[in-house]
């Protein structure tokens, strides 16, 4: 039999990371049947915000989510770390504070050793320590796909929660990391990307967004949510549906990961992003002259990627200059909030 514990995980995943996920379209028809009961001024999925919103007194209210999926890259100790931080990122997209997770995955045992599973969990725990919280406790299935993520329980004060529904026109777009995961972990997965493209890649995903979420209350924000599963282009048009407004973007100010543009020349994109592209693009108008790949890097499903922040112009510089002082990554301004029209997304 072969060596359980020399194979490749992305081996396993039939996505790379988020772009597994069900695609907006089909996840639109499913969530259309289901009534939201709003009791105790709870917030859910109506407008596709971050977490879940439970108000428990007249100050404070707990947040929650819940994010799992498939191995994006082989190292299982990383995958826990990028899955966790992924995770994480939700509760801190709407500028909250976590208090503890929970595990949960699936592991094929009879085909995976234990000590894959063991280095999985023990990437997530290192990295719920680096974000202070404990994990206390979780559940696990047998599966014959591999899969990890965290449920995660957070607090927020009322008057500080952030939605994705409240951008304003005039407002500048903020992004705090570049984009491309998807593309690359595509080309991880079929053995096109050299370490230094892999370490890159691995670098951004496993990285917290607790430093942007600690400064959204040093500044004036109108809006945030984090750009993963749905890409740049769908986390936009829901924050741009949300708050009845529109947003004008230029592909050249989008900040990139080394190696994302000439693979995606190459066509070596995940079905997740051609998904995204596919459902969103009847919401966009795009330039004429923008290219069908540039289109799909916008599209491209992000796992653990920045957050996406609506700031008036008077306070962006401000905050992008005290984000850029102690941020790994270059946060940069893409665009801005305009009066609602036709189309939810401007792109040249």
């Amino acid at each position: 039999m072969k060596n359980k514990e020399n194979i490749k995980l992305t081996q396993f995943s039939p996505g790379a990371g988020w772009a597994c996920k069900i695609s907006s379209e089909d996840l639109t028809q499913v969530l259309s049947k289901l009534k939201q009961n709003n009791l105790n001024e709870s917030k859910g999925f109506e407008n596709f915000d971050d977490c879940a919103i439970f108000r428990i007194n007249e100050k404070q209210s707990i947040i929650q989510t819940v994010d799992f999926f498939t191995p994006i890259v082989d190292d299982p100790y990383l995958f826990g770390q990028i899955a966790a931080a992924n995770s994480l990122s939700d509760i801190y997209a709407m500028g909250g504070q976590p208090l503890f997770a929970l595990n949960i995955t699936a592991f094929p045992t009879d085909k995976l050793d234990l000590n894959i599973l063991s280095k999985i969990l023990l990437g997530g725990q290192d990295k719920c320590l680096e974000a202070n919280i404990p994990i206390l406790g979780g559940h696990s299935i047998k599966d014959d796909i591999p899969k990890y993520g965290l449920a995660v329980s957070g607090i927020i004060e009322n008057k500080k929660i952030i939605t994705n529904s409240n951008a304003k026109i005039n407002d500048d777009i903020i992004l705090t990391k570049p984009i491309g995961s998807g593309i690359i972990s595509t080309a991880i997965k079929k053995n096109l990307a050299n370490n230094t493209t892999v370490d890159t890649v691995v670098n951004v995903m496993k990285t917290l967004n607790n430093t942007a979420s600690n400064h959204l209350y040093k500044f004036k924000v109108n809006a945030c949510t984090d750009v993963t599963g749905y890409g740049l282009l769908g986390h936009l048009n829901e924050m741009c549906k949300a708050s009845k407004v529109s947003a004008k973007i230029n592909f050249s100010d989008i900040p990139l990961i080394d190696g994302v543009f000439n693979f995606a020349k190459q066509n070596i994109i995940p079905g997740g992003s051609k998904n995204n592209l596919n459902f969103y693009e009847k919401n966009i108008f795009f330039d004429p002259e923008l290219s069908n790949f540039k289109k799909l890097i916008l599209a491209d499903a992000q796992t653990s990627g920045g957050l996406l922040i609506s700031c008036p112009k008077s306070e962006s510089k401000k905050l992008i200059n005290s984000l850029n002082k102690i941020s790994k990554y270059k946060s940069i301004i893409i665009g801005e909030f305009i009066e609602k029209n036709k189309a939810n997304i401007f792109c040249k």
